[in-house]
C-alpha cells in the first residue's frame, strides 16, 4: 500500500504545522536553475484564492465559475455574466476575510456594487483589497476540509482530510484532532483510488460525497506534486444538496525554486505579498520569512534553519525570520544576510548555526568575519559552528571573538546565549 492512514495526536500536529508556516520546499541541488539565473532567488510563491482555484481548474478540480476584478464596473459585469446569485470575496493573502466583512452574497446588480465598493480598499489584518473575486453563489449540504504538505520528519506526503471544514484547521486540531484523518504518501507509489477511498472512510466523510471527494481527492494529490506545491488546502471543500462535491476556496503555495519547470508561474510574482524585510531579501536571493520575534537567526538548509527556529522558541525566545543561506556562506552571501537581519529594527541578538557539509567551515568562518567589516552591526552575534572543518573555522572566529560575537559548542547553549543576550 501506497499510504498509511492514521489520526492525529496534537504533538504530531503542532511539529507538522510549524513545518507547514515557515519552511519553503527543498529542491535537489541538481533540479535547481543556476543561481543567477532569472527565477533562481525565488522563494515560496502564495497565490490568491482566484489564482488558486484557477490552478486547482488546471488540474480538473471543480471549482466555482467566476472572475476576477478590480473596480465596482467590472465586478457588475461578471456577475451580470455568470448569473446571480453571486459572492463578493476579497482576494488577501490572509484569512478571517468573512469575520472582516470581506466576503458577501449579492442577489442583483446594486447589491454587488454596494458590496464591490465597500470591499475594494478595505483594510483586512494590514491587508489591502485590490482585487475581489465574484462567483457564483453555490448552495451548501456539508464543509469538508482537505490538504497536501510536505512531512520532512517522515520523508513523505501528508494529506489532511476532516469532516469538520469552513472554520479554521487550528481550532479543529484544537478542539477535536480525532476529526482530522491523517494520511501519509510515498511519493514512489503516489495516492492510488483505493487508498484514497480508505482515507475518505477514516474522515468520516458523508457516503454521499465519497466518489466525488476520491476524485479530487486524487486530482489534489497531482497537481500538489505536478504543480510543484508546498501546499494546497480546500476549506471548504462542498457537498451540494444535489451530490456534487466542489472545491469552493483554494489556498496555494507554491515552490519558488520550480519556476525554471513552469514558465506561467511567473505571472504569480507580480501579485506577491512581501514585508519589507522579505522583500530586501528576495531582492538579494535569499529564503527568509519574516516573523515577529527579536532573535535573527541564519542557518544553512532549510532543515537545519526550521531546528534553529524551534530551538529559539523552545529555549524561550522568539525567532525574528527563517533565513536559509543554503550552501552558500561566502562572503556576499553572508553580509547580505546580516543585511537583512539588521534592518529589522525587532531584532536584538543574532543566532548564526552552520553545519559544514560541502560549505567547509574555515570558508564559512572567512564569510562571516569579511561580512562583519562590511556591515555595521550594533547587535551581538552567537555562532555555533559545526560539521567539515568546523575547528579550523573556529579558530579563524577566535581572534574576533567578544562582546559582540560570541560562539558556542552546541546549538542549545547558543540559541540560550542568543535569547540572553537579546533579554539584555
Amino acid at each position: 500500500m501506497g499510504a498509511a492512514i492514521g489520526l492525529p495526536r496534537r504533538g504530531d500536529w503542532v511539529r507538522g504545522w510549524s513545518i507547514l508556516l515557515v519552511s519553503p520546499r527543498v529542491v535537489p541541488t541538481s533540479a535547481r536553475p543556476p543561481s543567477d539565473s532569472p527565477t533562481g532567488g525565488m522563494q515560496r510563491v502564495d497565490l490568491f484564492e482566484y489564482q488558486g482555484k484557477q490552478f486547482f481548474a488546471s488540474f480538473g478540480i471543480p471549482v466555482s465559475a467566476g472572475d476576477a476584478v478590480t473596480d465596482v464596473d467590472e465586478a457588475v459585469a461578471v456577475a451580470e455574466r455568470i448569473g446571480y446569485p453571486v459572492v463578493v470575496k476579497a482576494q488577501v493573502q490572509v484569512g478571517g476575510r468573512g469575520k472582516a466583512g470581506g466576503i458577501k452574497l449579492a442577489n442583483d446588480a446594486d447589491e454587488v456594487r454596494t458590496h464591490a465598493g465597500d470591499i475594494l480598499g478595505m483594510d483586512i489584518k494590514g491587508h489591502t483589497v485590490e482585487i475581489v473575486w465574484i462567483e457564483v453563489a453555490s448552495d451548501i449540504a456539508e464543509e469538508y476540509y482537505a490538504s497536501f504538505t510536505l512531512d520532512r520528519s517522515a520523508k513523505k506526503h501528508l494529506g489532511m482530510l476532516s469532516a469538520e471544514g469552513g472554520v479554521e484547521i487550528e481550532a479543529v486540531a484544537e478542539t477535536n484532532p480525532d476529526a482530522i484523518a491523517k494520511i501519509w504518501v510515498d511519493p514512489i507509489d503516489g495516492l492510488t483510488e483505493a487508498v484514497a477511498r480508505e482515507w475518505v472512510a477514516a474522515a468520516n466523510l458523508n457516503p454521499e460525497a465519497t466518489e466525488g471527494a476520491v476524485d479530487i481527492l486524487q486530482k489534489l494529490y497531482t497537481a500538489y506534486v505536478d504543480g510543484d506545491a508546498d501546499l494546497v488546502e480546500i476549506n471548504p471543500l462542498i457537498l451540494t444538496p444535489d451530490g456534487r462535491v466542489h472545491a469552493l476556496d483554494a489556498k496555494v503555495t507554491l515552490d519558488g525554486n520550480s519556476t525554471f519547470r513552469h514558465a506561467d508561474y511567473e505571472q504569480y510574482e507580480a501579485t506577491q505579498v512581501r514585508d519589507e524585510r522579505e522583500t530586501e531579501a528576495f531582492e538579494k536571493g535569499l529564503q527568509y520569512v519574516g516573523l515577529d520575534g527579536y532573535v535573527g537567526v541564519i542557518a544553512n538548509g532549510a532543515g537545519l534553519a526550521m531546528s534553529t527556529v524551534d530551538i529559539v522558541n523552545q529555549v524561550g525566545g522568539k525567532p525574528a525570520n527563517f533565513l536559509d543561506i543554503g550552501g552558500g556562506a561566502n562572503a556576499d552571501v553572508m553580509a547580505g544576510a546580516l543585511e537583512v537581519i539588521t534592518n529589522d529594527p525587532n531584532v536584538r541578538s543574532i543566532f548564526i548555526n552552520i553545519f559544514g557539509g560541502i560549505t567547509k567551515g574555515e570558508e564559512v568562518a572567512n564569510g562571516i568575519v569579511t561580512a562583519m567589516e562590511r556591515v555595521e552591526i550594533d547587535v551581538p552575534i552567537v555562532i555555533r559552528l559545526d560539521g567539515t572543518n568546523a575547528d579550523q573555522g573556529r579558530e579563524i572566529l577566535q581572534p574576533h571573538l567578544g562582546d559582540k560575537l560570541v560562539m558556542e559548542s552546541t546549538m542549545v547553549s547558543a540559541a540560550e546565549k542568543a535569547v540572553a543576550l537579546a533579554g539584555n
